[in-house]
């Protein structure tokens, strides 16, 4: 058995006669620690030992541009350092008597001797918890994290020629990228394409502009304030040789429409890569309804554009999750009752079946068994 869960182990789940002597120790010692279990005295002597789930603590915060920093976390027990440049992680932080939680690209290379991990958070208007991590966090905050995921990866060997298109924070996985191709010193052609309002919304320009000088790398930088909006059709002009380019693409939705689009209409829709931040909430919205949650025995009233996960988790179910892009499968859960609908699809599921909660909303009243 697995040492996180023979320390979770219930004990009245721990027998008594002929069983191990290392259960008959731990039995004894859950029953002097009752109601505690030891995982509890452990998070007591140290926040980040816990066999239950991967925590961290804040160490730094670094501002980058007006409205986005980097957040560096030192990881608890647990955590794997072996992720893919490109990668994200969830973050879980306890505000207000809540947990709120967002997955973030991570910025530092993967590396086993550190001991640390960033991410990088842009401020946004309608984002609670990327506002908090920007301007309020305070360093030596604990928080939850959940495993690194993502397909959005930059592979080992890397191609010979790539390209990068970004706009916004879209550049977060991306210089994770590249710090991990100085890291592993392999110095590939690199055309980067990335947009940005204002030369003071880039993010690590500084560092960019290193990369320009000391590697093989150039940027092209849109100031959409002066220049507008980079087009795909744009691409020849600024890239002449993008078809031969193996492409990685992040940023708002109607630039990754576009690019995919644009690959797409060449014949080369395989040699390109993206990762989207979002989902549309508005083409195949729910009706809403009440959400209950079988083994937890709550219930809320929700909209149809408010998902499943996010509806556990304003009532405090803990909910399983990763992604929450409806990518990694972690936060399936069985449907009891009633109907939800895909929000990428439109698909509706019905009693019986397994839906991803971050990516489906009620479609009337239904219920969950968690």
């Amino acid at each position: 058995m697995k040492l996180w869960k023979w320390l979770e182990k219930p004990v009245e789940d721990i027998p008594n006669a002929g069983s191990r002597q290392l259960d008959k120790a731990r039995a004894a010692f859950t029953r002097l620690t009752t109601p505690l279990i030891p995982d509890d005295y452990l998070h007591l002597i140290n926040p980040l030992w816990s066999a239950r789930e991967l925590r961290g603590r804040i160490v730094d915060v670094k501002r980058e541009t007006a409205d986005s920093a980097t957040v560096v976390i030192k990881p608890g027990w647990g955590f794997n350092y072996r992720y893919r440049a490109g990668q994200f992680v969830g973050i879980g932080l306890h505000i207000d008597g809540r947990w709120h939680w967002r997955s973030y690209s991570l910025t530092s290379p993967p590396t086993q001797s550190r001991g640390k991990i960033s991410i990088a958070v842009k401020a946004m208007p309608e984002g609670f918890l990327s506002t908090h991590l920007v301007g309020g966090v305070k360093e030596g905050t604990i928080i939850r994290l959940a495993a690194p995921q993502g397909d959005f990866v930059l592979p080992d060997p890397p191609p010979s020629k790539l390209l990068f298109i970004t706009a916004g924070s879209g550049i977060t996985p991306v210089i994770g990228m590249l710090r991990t191709l100085v890291h592993r010193g392999v110095d590939p052609d690199v055309v980067h394409v990335h947009s940005a309002r204002t030369a003071g919304d880039v993010m690590f320009a500084a560092e960019l502009a290193g990369y320009e000088e000391q590697r093989n790398y150039r940027l092209h930088l849109q100031l959409t304030d002066e220049q507008g909006i980079f087009g795909a059709e744009m691409l020849e002009g600024v890239v002449a040789d993008w078809r031969s380019r193996e492409a990685w693409v992040c940023g708002p939705p109607g630039m990754l429409e576009a690019m995919e689009n644009h690959f797409s209409a060449a014949g080369l829709r395989e040699h390109m890569h993206i990762e989207r931040f979002t989902i549309d909430r508005t083409e195949y919205a729910g009706e809403g309804g009440t959400v209950s949650f079988a083994r937890s025995g709550k219930s809320i009233q929700v909209d149809g554009a408010t998902t499943l996960l996010e509806a556990g988790e304003q009532v405090g179910v803990r909910m399983p999750f990763g992604c929450r892009m409806g990518i990694c499968h972690t936060c399936v859960a069985g449907l009891g009752s009633g109907f939800v609908r895909d929000l990428r699809s439109g698909r509706e599921a019905g009693a019986g079946e397994r839906v991803k909660t971050c990516i489906s909303v009620a479609a009337g009243d239904c219920s969950l068994e968690l």
